[in-house]
């Protein structure tokens, strides 16, 4: 193991909050006196079948805790996911059947290894401590804590005093992911900055178990790709875990300069030191930004799909956005008969499948977005005659060449 000084270094990279601190200085020092690691906790509702960047700062934090020594306990929340975590939400969730949630659970297990060591990740599903509790054991759980103190979370007390429906299995879902934190007897458990008051529950209920409670390692909510609002595949700003390479080098190419460090620090593994040397090169001019973002594009392609395809993806990028070249490997579409002789801009891009409306495809026309055979269209109205070998732009990364 290394030193005190540092893995608190490397621990608290990207950290917003630890709580508290000082206990987690007194758990790696007992950790490194006895030999033995501590238990990470980290646990994930497989509520939607994929992952993105978003996701993975948490699961990158778990991989430092595995390249210290430590031992990663990954909670697949099959029995919470059927309720549905109501953070931040402003209603009741729809729950989810326990066939949902298996089958998103073998896409989310097939997707984490791609960050997490398989062989050092112990990978549980919370419904074998959850499902056997009995209606009396229910009680005593529901019984250390108390209604005033759940009312104190944010969402619930917004939708209090709003007059708005707070279903009762709600308030069973901290109480739930608490007792996880009991279950495994966690030393520490990670989650985002809106986990917060879960990850305290699991600090209250180990002490009412009689338990050393946890320490709370809260990481920071990304950014998606427009700097502002949080990454979120409802919102379009994300970049999918599982996406072709060369849309991942894309999206991260199409970056602001301000983001970059951040995503260097959370959802990438190169160290400390070369962060340091990279910011530094940043502010002394030393570093091009454009360089630095290309190197950011490869770093995230590697992880996911390895060298190959993110060199791959940079040279192809080069060509089309450096040397305003066509892509190699570019989609092809066959018009139907009704569209030979004329058909709607708009129409023609739903129908090759580029875009998924014609509402966003006559927004993308305004903005200056399409462009036919390498000129800008600027006309959401007009009305083309696909030919063959012609090539539409649609957006930055996306191309498709006629056929017959």
């Amino acid at each position: 193991m290394l030193a005190l000084n540092e893995q608190l270094e490397i621990i608290k990279r990207g950290a917003v909050e630890i709580v508290p601190e000082s206990e987690l200085v007194d758990k790696l020092k007992a950790s490194i006196d006895k030999g033995k690691p501590l238990k990470i906790k980290l646990g994930l509702d497989p509520t939607a079948p994929d992952i993105h960047l978003g996701h993975t700062v948490v699961l990158h934090k778990l991989r430092q805790f595995q390249d210290l020594g430590h031992q990663v306990v990954l909670i697949l929340g099959d029995f919470t996911a059927r309720i549905g975590d109501p953070t931040g939400k402003s209603e009741t969730r729809k729950q989810l059947t326990e066939e949902q949630v298996l089958s998103n659970a073998k896409t989310y297990e097939r997707q984490i290894f791609k960050i997490l060591d398989r062989e050092r990740t112990k990978v549980v599903f919370n419904s074998q401590w959850l499902a056997p509790l009995n209606f009396v054991q229910v009680i005593e759980l529901a019984a250390k804590y108390t209604l005033a103190r759940m009312l104190e979370r944010d969402d619930f007390n917004k939708r209090f005093k709003e007059g708005l429906p707070i279903s009762i299995h709600e308030l069973f879902y901290p109480l739930m992911q608490g007792y996880d934190s009991v279950a495994l007897e966690a030393d520490i458990e990670l989650g985002g900055t809106d986990q917060k008051f879960n990850l305290l529950m699991g600090r209250t209920l180990q002490k009412e178990y009689g338990q050393e409670p946890q320490v709370a390692l809260m990481m920071p909510i990304l950014e998606g790709l427009d700097g502002v609002q949080k990454m979120s595949k409802s919102l379009g700003n994300y970049i999918g875990i599982d996406e072709p390479p060369r849309e991942m080098y894309g999206k991260t190419m199409s970056l602001s300069d301000e983001l970059m460090l951040r995503y260097f620090e959370l959802v990438t593994a190169v160290p400390l030191d070369e962060l340091k040397a990279i910011e530094s090169g940043l502010k002394d001019g030393g570093l091009h930004p454009r360089d630095v973002k290309m190197r950011l594009a490869r770093e995230i392609v590697t992880q996911y799909h390895g060298l190959e395809d993110a060199k791959a993806s940079e040279e192809e990028f080069k060509r089309i956005f450096q040397q305003k070249q066509l892509p190699d490997d570019m989609p092809e579409f066959k018009p139907s008969e009704d569209m030979i002789e004329s058909v709607w801009l708009p129409k023609l891009m739903v129908a090759s499948g580029s875009i998924s409306s014609t509402s966003q495809a006559r927004r993308l026309i305004q903005e200056g977005g399409v462009k036919i055979d390498g000129i800008k269209i600027d006309d959401p109205n007009i009305l083309v005659t696909p030919s063959v070998g012609m090539v539409v732009q649609v957006g930055k990364r996306k191309f498709f060449r006629i056929i017959k």
